[in-house]
């Protein structure tokens, strides 16, 4: 305790130095704030629901003036300002208010905290309650106990009030039974975020007494309590409390050793910790301990911080030195003077912070790094995956219109999840435009700071950064009306074109399905036909030798010339020219034509095909060893195509006599109809020199392109017949509906498609909106509102004010 003391009269000392390096008014800082005063003994709780926060910080007062139980959870946050009274009693508690003080009871201040926080839990209340205390028990600290980390009003910007500033001390509260379980935590992890070196970070395992009969709890704690522990917990120190001893000592305050009965229960809590946490080291049970490591992690912050003070300190006195000497020529005694220099110090600001910004000093570099890291981050971690779950899609699609297995497109279904997806994307928008927004206020504190005019007039100056934050707080509004309007653009209108090529595409499917199934039941037909013929014709031994030796003779004149006036099969192709290489032939080159998409014609190109990584390069001379282009095939579709699709111009006769010769053209697209596949080019045209490169090549690249999931399109020698029995069997007739299921699965991932390349649009709009919206309007309109402000003060005689005062004091 008398450590925590000796350290309280240091960080009042050192507050005083932080204050004269900021240019403030030591009496206005101490007595302005009151909530968050600049020292080095704030300690913030940080656990769940039922960590026991409250019985921990009872510990430390030495009363129990917390709420806990079920009852008493923390449902606002609740900051105690302590000081140390020896001369009162043990029991005595004296609470201030303004300038009065009352002496009350730990039961009354309870039940009235309790009050409180039960009447603002229907309202989610985030304002603090604020209390100041004297008691003869408790260390000089102020103690902020926040709700449990799942409430609802726990979100980012409340924990950022209390934890991001470095002179907190983070208690990090976890129960013992939850102590397997230590990298899970919650409050770990935000500590990490805010204090990554543990430097003012200390742990406290709660409730050992309700663990003491599980062993692998008290195992967890005992390697904790030796630094044994995972990775993230080794830097903390860790305390052991079972947090009931103010609790017991409360209900021994009517006997006669009343005064020693808090000092009887902390020693009998400590000889229950050693009893239960036999191989723990003894320093580290017991509220003792935690006081004593309190006072350690407080020591270490003053030690960082002192060499800054004390060299700013130094800076400071020759700053005002300088500027003693130079006033001593510029004093001005009139009203038109002081409005020159106040307006040669907006000057002077004004610079200061453009080099900020424009220059990268300070924190400027921040603003590119929210853009290029937290941003994009946060947009790639929204959860796409369980949104495009199938069961969240049905649920939605039927929701929306009815999904059936017969409907061409669920359409409805289809927009309510691509507008459901995309509101995900407004809550990052706005934590990019309150990042921004964070950084340009310290761009604005440090400019001011880096003001040598400013630094001699201090009301002045936080006039000044006032007026600053204000335009810079109706920037920020502006821009999240922007982000948002951007994000509702994109949900407000999905192209049409999108759904209609879902439809196509499921179309072009069902095509290729009936034409393999047309092809096999033809077989299968022509098959049973024959056996049918020959069983229902009984011959003779030898009518049946002598017909079946004319009728096979028939047979195969007929089949003859059925080969000569269909030429069936084709004559034999010329060899290939392709070259292969590698130790399984898995790479394979050589000349295709390729189809300009400027002058739509045909250019000769060198390609080399790498089945093993997928990938399709092309060069325009074979020596080349640099390719001018590479296609990533496993996002590629491979559809053959006719001549006269590829682009090729042909005369009438041309025409018809190509459509007997097979065609040598193929195209390359992607699966994804947004997504480009060589350079610009949505799909890139390819033409073979021979019938047999054109075989090996779709060949190569069908099995690299279907090994990868995609398709390829060949077209048939002979158009599709449909088949229908004599019998006229509807079963033949009847066409199979397509699985809904499956096909709400395709339709699902091709919208995911359309979905992500919105997200990445977003990513690149959102940071030029801001930029538009707060930095842009940061370098002029925030300048020309401080110079317009400022004009109009001096009008009211706010700036004689600010600048007499001074010219009084160094006079």
């Amino acid at each position: 305790m008398e450590a925590i003391e000796e350290l309280s009269e240091l960080s009042e000392a050192m507050r005083q130095a932080a204050a004269v390096l900021a240019d403030e008014d030591v009496d206005e800082t101490s007595s302005s704030s009151s909530k968050r005063p600049s020292t080095f003994l704030n300690v913030v709780a940080l656990g769940n629901v039922g960590a026991g926060k409250s019985a921990v910080l009872n510990s430390l007062i030495g009363h129990p003036l917390l709420p806990t139980g079920e009852n008493g959870a923390t449902r606002a946050p609740i900051s105690i300002d302590l000081a140390r009274d020896s001369s009162l009693s043990t029991k005595s508690i004296i609470l201030q208010i303004d300038n009065k003080s009352q002496q009350v009871s730990a039961s009354a201040l309870r039940h009235s905290l309790q009050d409180r926080l039960s009447k603002g839990a229907s309202g989610r209340s985030r304002d603090e309650i604020y209390l100041k205390l004297r008691t003869s028990t408790a260390p000089p600290l102020k103690l902020i106990d926040l709700p449990g980390l799942e409430q609802r009003i726990v979100d980012e910007s409340l924990l950022r009030e209390y934890v991001e500033h470095n002179d907190a001390i983070l208690l990090v509260i976890v129960p013992a039974a939850q102590a397997p379980e230590i990298s899970s935590s919650r409050a770990l992890r935000l500590a990490k975020e805010y204090d990554s070196e543990g430097t003012r970070t200390v742990g406290i395992i709660s409730k050992i007494d309700q663990a003491a009969s599980d062993s692998k709890a008290l195992a967890a704690v005992q390697a904790l309590l030796l630094n044994q522990g995972p990775p993230k917990t080794s830097d903390i120190p860790w305390v052991a409390l079972i947090g009931q001893s103010v609790s017991i000592a409360s209900t021994q305050s009517g006997s006669a050793s009343a005064d020693n009965s808090l000092e009887t229960a902390w020693r009998a809590e400590s000889e229950s910790l050693k009893s239960i946490l036999t191989g723990a080291p003894q320093n580290k049970l017991g509220r003792v301990a935690l006081v004593d490591v309190l006072a350690g992690q407080i020591r270490n912050r003053i030690k960082l911080r002192l060499p800054n003070l004390l060299s700013g300190l130094q800076g400071k006195s020759q700053i005002i030195q300088d500027e003693l000497v130079r006033l001593g020529e510029q004093m001005v005694t009139t009203a038109e003077g002081t409005r020159a220099v106040a307006l040669e110090l907006c000057r002077e600001f004004e610079d200061k912070f453009l080099q900020h910004i424009t220059g990268g000093e300070g924190n400027g570099w921040k603003i590119v790094s929210s853009f290029e890291g937290s941003f994009p981050n946060r947009i790639k971690q929204l959860p796409l995956d369980r949104h495009f779950d199938m069961n969240n899609v049905k649920r939605i699609v039927l929701e929306a219109d009815g999904y059936q297995p017969y409907l061409i497109s669920p359409e409805k279904g289809l927009r309510s999840l691509i507008k459901g997806v995309l509101e995900l994307a407004k809550e990052p928008s706005r934590l990019c435009v309150d990042e921004v927004h964070r950084v340009l206020l310290d761009i604005v504190s440090a400019a001011a700071n880096a003001t040598p005019g400013l630094g001699r007039y201090a009301p002045f100056k936080r006039e000044v950064v006032a007026i600053a934050s204000a335009a810079l707080d109706g920037f920020r509004t502006e821009a999240r009306k922007m982000v948002v309007a951007l994000v509702d653009m994109e949900r407000a209108f999905v192209p049409p074109q999108h759904f209609i090529r879902l439809v196509q595409r499921r179309m072009e499917r069902q095509r290729r399905e009936e034409e393999v199934k047309n092809r096999s039941s033809k077989k299968a037909s022509d098959a049973e036909q024959s056996i049918l013929n020959r069983a229902s014709s009984p011959q003779t031994g030898g009518q049946q030798q002598s017909e079946g030796k004319f009728e096979g003779n028939l047979k195969s004149l007929k089949d003859k010339f059925s080969k000569k006036e269909k030429n069936v099969p084709p004559a034999p192709p010329e060899g290939s020219a392709l070259k292969t290489a590698g130790p399984g032939g898995e790479i394979t080159a050589g000349f295709l034509l390729k189809k300009s998409g400027k002058t739509n014609g045909w250019s000769r190109r060198w390609f080399v095909l790498n089945e093993k990584t997928g990938k399709l390069g092309y060069t325009k001379k074979q020596e080349e060893r640099h390719f001018r282009g590479v296609i990533t095939l496993e996002e590629c579709n491979i559809e053959e195509v006719a001549d006269d699709e590829g682009g090729s111009s042909k005369s009438s006769k041309d025409k018809k006599s190509s459509e007997k010769e097979p065609s040598l053209v193929f195209k390359i697209t992607s699966r994804i109809p947004y997504k480009t596949v060589l350079k610009a080019h949505s799909a890139v045209v390819l033409k073979a020199e021979s019938l047999a490169d054109k075989t090996e090549w779709l060949e190569k690249l069908k099995n690299v392109v279907e090994s990868k999931g995609g398709q390829v399109k060949v077209e048939s020698a002979t158009p599709p017949m449909r088949q229908s029995l004599s019998d006229g069997s509807l079963d033949t007739m009847a066409r199979k509906p397509a699985d809904p299921e499956e096909e709400l699965r395709w339709m699902s991932q091709e919208v995911r498609g359309y979905v992500e390349a919105v997200l990445n649009s977003l990513a690149a709009n959102v940071p030029k909106a801001v930029i538009l919206c707060q930095v842009e309007k940061a370098k002029e309109d925030m300048l020309i509102q401080l110079y317009s402000s400022v004009s109009l003060l001096w009008g009211n005689n706010f700036t004689l004010s600010c600048f007499g005062d001074q010219y009084h004091k160094q006079s």
